[in-house]
């Protein structure tokens, strides 16, 4: 199911070079008079027409309007008014952030029709910075898994095999980005949801500070209501990393403490004044929790090389408590037994990776213990982890995760302290690109990103490079079915897009987005970067 909402269809098609423009090149090329902002957005609707109805991303659009915000923004040009840093730029937006006349579903059927009355805050950013909007993107349903599908718009597939995904949360963005269908994406992660479909399509993904950026503005009730213990955060997803600042540098712009007081006023500081030669950085290709596949392993230490090569200092470093954050993560994400789900999925299709987790929310308290022995004496750990912190909890019990949470934040950063350490390199993930339903099995396989959900440091994914034949899986027979699951994702999997992760001190965020540029340079040279996937 799409809408769209003129119906309007391109009738001509543009040159597809337009599509192969950063949307930093495409704004001062706009603001020059270089080109038009109305061809250059008939070139990427004519992409998306292209490309979509293999990959099924782009799931609400808005061609006629956005044909006419293009045609306002050339008149204003001739008028001789000033453009904004975004002028011109076509870029598409994760479903729940409200656009004026498009629906936000979160992929429910009974929200097919919830049309937004305006835009969010953070879209009137980007619309006031120029950028031109032209739909709104694929989600799981809930934004609850690592896939994007979902009972009211289907599945999303990865330009790079269609036979795998594009990823969770954010998949929709990842896959029309990586296709040239859109050249810049707001969308938002509370774990991995931005930065592992960067790290599956091959482009970069960033997601700030906690609260750096606020989610008013989007259905309360939809967003992890009342879920603060780790915060949901939006961020971006482009081809080039230069414009991920371009783009954060609006959306994070002095004002918003004004319409959400949980946004602090710190100011934003422009990546460009960092000098990367004088940083100490953390490097590590284990987390102790899952190991990751060799080619994800390769890519940490050719990007530490890198940065060596650039003058930083690179050491190796073991992150404190190994298996904490997931655990965290997971403890914190069921503590209420999943009951806010049951009134937003009332009355829909519940996907079954959902009802998985909402079922396994009934099982007593008091057999929670010895079924988790009886798995790990089968052989099953990680699903006997899976039953003993996946469960509801008291508020006592709430309050001891966030002082546990507390502690180990404050361990990590003193980690950091000893080290003298001003960033982090590590995995992007456990896996490259999974394929279609492997997340009902593989549902922790993001240890390396929730970590920084956890921590609320800013964290990246920058495009490095491509799994290489001989190298798609040293992981050793197991009983465990997940660590099964793992090796078949594994398996034929050479070719597929890999990305490194760069992470920060809180309020860094100029930190990691300045070795994901520089890391960026030194992999766009190497003959297996994951350019333009073979769509």
């Amino acid at each position: 199911m799409r809408s769209d909402s003129t119906g309007e269809v391109s009738s001509q098609a543009r040159p597809r070079g337009l599509t192969a423009l950063s949307a930093t090149q495409i704004a001062e090329s706009v603001s020059k008079g270089e080109l038009s902002a109305a061809e250059v957005v008939e070139a990427f609707i004519h992409r998306i027409e292209e490309v979509d109805g293999r990959l099924n991303a782009v799931v609400t659009r808005r061609f006629g309007q956005a044909r006419a915000d293009a045609r306002e923004l050339d008149a204003a040009r001739a008028r001789g008014e000033p453009l904004g840093p975004l002028a011109g730029v076509p870029m598409t937006v994760k479903d729940p952030f409200d656009v004026a006349g498009l629906p936000t579903t979160f992929g429910l059927p009974t929200r097919g029709n919830h049309v937004a009355r305006e835009d969010g805050p953070l879209v009137k950013r980007l619309r006031g910075a120029g950028a031109v909007i032209l739909g709104k993107t694929n989600v799981s349903e809930l934004l609850f898994f690592q896939e994007g599908d979902n009972p009211l718009f289907g599945r999303t597939n990865n330009p790079w095999n269609l036979e795998r995904t594009s990823g969770g949360g954010s998949g929709g963005e990842g896959a029309i980005i990586a296709a040239r269908g859109s050249a810049l994406g707001l969308a938002s992660d509370v774990g991995g949801s931005i930065r592992t479909p960067a790290h599956f399509n091959g482009i970069h993904g960033f997601r700030p500070t906690s609260r750096r950026l606020t989610i008013v503005g989007s259905p309360p009730e939809l967003f992890f209501p009342g879920f603060e213990a780790i915060a949901l955060d939006p961020g971006t997803l482009a081809r080039h990393v230069a414009d991920l600042s371009r783009a954060m540098a609006v959306l994070a712009a002095p004002g918003q403490e004004r319409l959400d007081v949980r946004v602090p006023p710190v100011p934003w500081r422009e990546p460009a004044e960092v000098d990367v030669s004088g940083l100490r950085i953390a490097m590590f290709d284990d987390d102790g929790y899952w190991p990751a596949s060799p080619a994800l392993r390769r890519a940490v230490h050719e990007a530490a090389a890198a940065l060596r090569g650039r003058g930083a200092q690179v050491e190796t470093f073991s992150p404190p408590g190994p298996g904490t954050a997931p655990r965290l993560y997971n403890a914190f994400l069921s503590a209420d037994a999943l009951e806010w789900t049951k009134p937003v999925l009332h009355g829909n299709p519940v996907d079954s990776r959902i009802r998985i987790m909402t079922q396994g929310m009934l099982l007593p308290r008091v057999l929670r213990a010895p079924l988790g022995r009886l798995l790990t004496v089968a052989g099953q750990r990680r699903l006997a982890a899976g039953v003993t912190t996946a469960r509801g909890r008291s508020a006592g019990e709430y309050w001891a995760l966030v002082a546990e949470r507390d502690a180990w934040r404050g361990a990590f950063l003193a980690a950091m302290d000893a080290g003298g350490f001003d960033a982090i390199l590590c995995p992007a993930h456990t896996l490259p690109a999974l394929r279609h339903g492997a997340s009902r099995d593989l549902y922790d396989t993001t240890s390396y990103l929730v970590t920084y959900n956890v921590l609320g440091m800013p964290a990246g994914v920058v495009a490095a490079t491509r799994v290489r034949a001989g190298e798609e899986s040293d992981r050793p027979s197991s009983l465990d079915i997940i660590e099964c699951a793992a090796r078949r994702t594994e398996e034929g999997s050479a070719g597929l897009p890999v990305g490194v992760q760069v992470a920060a001190r809180h309020w860094r965020d100029d930190v990691v987005l300045a070795v994901m540029a520089a890391l960026e340079e030194h992999f766009r040279r190497q003959p297996d970067y994951p350019g333009e996937p073979p769509l």
